[in-house]
């Protein structure tokens, strides 16, 4: 998925943030801490998990479970 980025991004800068769909976010993001890559806090949102993150480049990233929530919490 590619979502708006921030409301805080300034012309010049990303307006995008890629978002990668990832089944188990937790696991996910602790495989990367070994990898160098660390992500903020996790956020529970309506059925789903996300956390954020910034690429080598500083370009902002999310992972999210969002497409692998139940069917009853999707809209």
């Amino acid at each position: 998925m590619i979502h708006p980025a921030g409301k805080t991004q300034k012309m010049g800068q990303s307006l995008v943030k890629m978002v990668f769909d990832v089944e188990d976010v937790t696991a996910f993001c602790a495989r990367c801490v070994g990898e160098g890559l660390e992500f903020g806090p996790l956020h529970q949102a309506d059925g789903y998990v996300f956390a954020n993150a910034k690429d080598p480049c500083g370009n902002s990233i999310s992972v999210s479970s969002r497409a692998f929530r139940p069917l009853s919490g999707r809209r």
